[in-house]
């Protein structure tokens, strides 16, 4: 059976220069009608663990959360999925630094032009900051990475750096954690924690 994953992946494709018939198809056939454009993969892992969290079911909502890896492919991927391709309702999230990016790409693409929504560095200094370093600790070792994280920290180029900037930094250090623990710190997160990015972009959705 045919599902969201497949419309995603068929997207992907049509971005790289693939054709855009399946991705047409599906879309249809899916009954897609948002589209949330986020800069990584960890971005994905977080948004859905919040809709788990909130009992929400966004593939058969219609809604395809899509990794579109990095801010420049914003317009990209908004030309062909707003309104000069499919037509979809566009939103998005992405870090301070790259605002510029999404605010272009969704204006040039005819959709809403803030219609996204923007971390104040990225989106796991947001969730450091919402848990506070203490939990956050606390999650990492019982995610059996309390030893590396101790050798992090003694590195020379983490000593007078805060400790939300250092854990932000440990969460990127080896291939795949980000995504990891985008999971991990939404589910830990308790309602009045969301950080508001995350948090406004459930408002639209």
């Amino acid at each position: 059976m045919r599902d969201m994953g497949a419309f995603e992946d068929a997207v992907t494709a049509w971005a790289v220069g693939g054709s855009g018939g399946p991705a047409r198809e599906l879309a249809s056939l899916l009954r897609v009608r948002a589209a949330v454009l986020l800069e990584g993969r960890s971005d994905v892992a977080a948004v859905d663990a919040l809709a788990a969290r909130r009992g929400r079911d966004l593939a058969a909502e219609g809604i395809c959360v899509l990794s579109i890896g990095g801010a420049m492919s914003v317009g990209r991927y908004a030309r062909l999925l707003g309104p000069p391709g499919l037509g979809l309702r566009l939103t998005g999230l992405c870090d301070e630094g790259e605002r510029d990016y999404y605010a272009r790409g969704f204006a040039n693409a005819g959709a809403e032009r803030d219609d996204f929504f923007v971390c104040v560095a990225d989106l796991e200094e947001e969730l450091v900051r919402a848990l506070g370093v203490a939990r956050v600790e606390e999650l990492v070792r019982e995610e059996g990475d309390g030893r590396p994280l101790q050798t992090f920290l003694r590195q020379p180029a983490q000593q007078g750096r805060a400790p939300q900037q250092q854990l932000r930094r440990f969460l990127g250090t080896k291939k795949g954690r980000k995504i990891h623990y985008g999971r991990v710190l939404v589910e830990a997160l308790t309602p009045d924690q969301v950080p508001q990015p995350l948090d406004g972009l459930f408002t639209v959705l």
